[in-house]
């Protein structure tokens, strides 16, 4: 899933590719949007207001999924570069790690605490069980891990507990502002930017990014909010991928 490109053949690409809609599963609602990237499970969708959205596959029409096998089909994430070659994500955390190095640097980190009995671990996995010691705007910060198939760390999310909508415009949105600040501070300006995405264009499974960070050792953080079964959240997901920003004429 993650390729790496030689400048001179990136340079051969167009600025954006061909914008397409994308419908719900029965056919009566749809964005407009060009592909991003995909996963066995998601596909991230760059709007043409240079939003970008990463939609569940079942959230999607059968003939998007269609198209998506026959013009984009997934392939394993190629290995990691090893791990000393490679700069901090989250704390000590890099792309590459295994379930049991991020095991032994999250028991070790200081930013972040153990909410379960460790002896469940093997039970319940590491999405969701640890989170931030210190609140971002008042919430405290979710961890869940995405993994290659040969067990290696590819994405990294901060995620805060789900909210009922009327946190929106307050809960929500101060977390999501506190973490532009604490972001631009980390890494410097943003290479994109959008305003506060709008609660209407927030379906169940929808997570709708409005801030974009490049990682000096390779990859890619987003910042935006989400909506799931449960409430609406703020999510960071620190990805192995490359994303681009949108390109203007």
């Amino acid at each position: 899933m993650f390729r790496a490109i030689a400048l001179s053949a990136c340079l051969l690409l167009p600025l954006a590719a061909a914008p397409r809609p994308w419908k719900d599963p029965t056919g009566t609602r749809a964005i407009q949007g060009e592909f991003v990237s995909r996963d066995p499970k998601n596909v991230t969708i760059r709007r043409t207001d240079g939003r970008v959205f990463t939609l569940d596959l079942t959230k999607l029409h059968p003939d998007d999924r269609t198209w998506l096998d026959t013009n984009h089909p997934y392939s394993p994430t190629l290995p990691a570069k090893p791990a000393a070659d490679q700069s901090a994500v989250f704390d000590d955390l890099r792309f590459g790690d295994t379930r049991q190095q991020v095991l032994a640097k999250l028991k070790a980190s200081s930013i972040v605490e153990l909410t379960a009995d460790e002896t469940f671990l093997g039970r319940l996995g590491l999405n969701g069980v640890f989170r931030t010691r210190k609140n971002l705007g008042g919430l405290p910060c979710l961890l869940y891990f995405d993994w290659s198939d040969e067990g290696s760390l590819t994405e990294l999310s901060l995620q805060t507990r789900a909210l009922a909508d009327a946190s929106y415009p307050t809960r929500i949105k101060g977390c999501w502002t506190e973490l532009i600040q604490l972001l631009t501070t980390l890494y410097g300006n943003p290479l994109q930017n959008a305003s506060y995405p709008d609660l209407t264009e927030l379906n169940e499974g929808t997570f709708l990014a409005s801030h974009l960070w490049r990682l000096e050792g390779g990859g890619s953080i987003l910042l935006g909010t989400a909506r799931e079964s449960d409430g609406l959240c703020t999510v960071v997901r620190f990805s192995q991928q490359e994303i681009n920003p949108v390109r203007k004429p």
